[in-house]
């Protein structure tokens, strides 16, 4: 049996969910004709608390389709360190938004109202124009660090103060309404626009969508068209998100909980380097000594076990809808093994 730690975009369509795909009710969503892509908006769009909702073939989509709206070429965007849309977008906000990003922050990805408002440029012809502060939560890079929401109300009331506006990578944003068990729309509402992925702990094999207001929006649709992300008969891909949804979103704390037996498990193993209490989500950061990250991936997918090295010394675990108890202790005893061996 095979453990696949490496993403949770690894997740396999559950029978129901391509069962839910193959009946689906669908037409030419680029004429607006596509009923499952309507339902799956308006429900998003309620779960966000948000007006309207746009359906986009990538959380990267929504991301630089946040950059579009906001922006214009030459600004810059306030970020936190490792943010997704800076490090793992292929440089597309500088490609397609013209934007420049100024990291700030922790570690963790997250930052204060006082870091964001020392990053922010006075007017002045010679500077770039501060436009925009993406919030990511879960934070990736961080290890699915969840924001903590007295720091996301003074990130926001301060970038209102600098009137800027405000925008949530929230391609986990149902990791951390299940961490925090409180509804999506709580963590949404400071926010102008929202991305959410279906693809990653809901396990849908396609999407995600951006959110805002119904100008935003249409506005949202027109960008998405210029991109290349005007789809058709788009129902197939939309009753998967439904279906996770429906199904898949109240299961997120056993990912969580299974990640936390995890990171409990790596701390009892010689040569591993791990803090449980920071695990917060579906994620599990972990050092190994003299830089063996990629060696030891190797040969834990020799053994059947897949996990994905960050750094030299770091790799990263994401538990996921596939990922049971007896796959955690599978994925422990094959550490154990393959590092006492070394």
């Amino acid at each position: 049996m095979t453990v696949d730690l490496r993403s949770d975009t690894f997740t396999q369509p559950t029978p129901g969910m391509r069962a839910a795909m193959a009946a689906a009710d669908v037409g030419d969503d680029v004429w607006g004709e596509d009923p499952t892509a309507r339902a799956l908006e308006e429900r998003a769009a309620d779960l966000l608390g948000k007006e309207r909702a746009l359906f986009v073939p990538s959380g990267t989509m929504a991301n630089q389709i946040a950059l579009l709206l906001h922006c214009r070429p030459g600004d810059e965007v306030i970020v936190g360190r490792g943010a997704h849309n800076r490090v793992h977008e292929s440089g597309a906000g500088a490609a397609w938004a013209g934007v420049q990003f100024a990291e700030i922050g922790e570690p963790d990805g997250t930052f204060t109202a006082e870091q964001m408002s020392e990053a922010v440029f006075p007017l002045d012809r010679n500077l770039p124009r501060t436009r925009l502060v993406c919030v990511e939560n879960t934070h990736n890079r961080g290890g699915g660090r969840v924001w903590p929401r007295q720091l996301v109300e003074g990130v926001a009331t301060a970038a209102r103060t600098h009137g800027l506006a405000l925008h949530l990578d929230g391609a986990r944003v149902w990791n951390a309404a299940a961490a925090l068990g409180i509804p999506e729309r709580e963590l949404a509402a400071p926010f102008d626009t929202v991305s959410a992925c279906f693809s990653k702990g809901l396990g849908a094999p396609v999407g995600s969508v951006i959110a805002g207001t119904a100008d935003t929006v249409e506005r949202a649709r027109r960008f998405r068209k210029m991109l290349g992300g005007g789809m058709r008969q788009i129902g197939i891909l939309c009753a998967a998100a439904l279906y996770a949804l429906d199904h898949h979103r109240a299961r997120l704390v056993e990912d969580h909980a299974n990640a936390r037996r995890l990171a409990e498990g790596l701390a009892s193993i010689d040569g591993v380097v791990v803090d449980p209490p920071r695990v917060e989500t579906n994620m599990v950061m972990f050092d190994v000594a003299h830089g063996g990250a990629v060696d030891l991936a190797r040969c834990l997918a020799e053994q059947g076990v897949r996990i994905a090295p960050t750094t030299s010394s770091r790799l990263r675990a994401v538990t996921h809808l596939d990922v049971d108890v007896a796959a955690i202790d599978r994925a422990l005893g094959v550490l154990r093994q393959v590092l006492a061996s070394s």
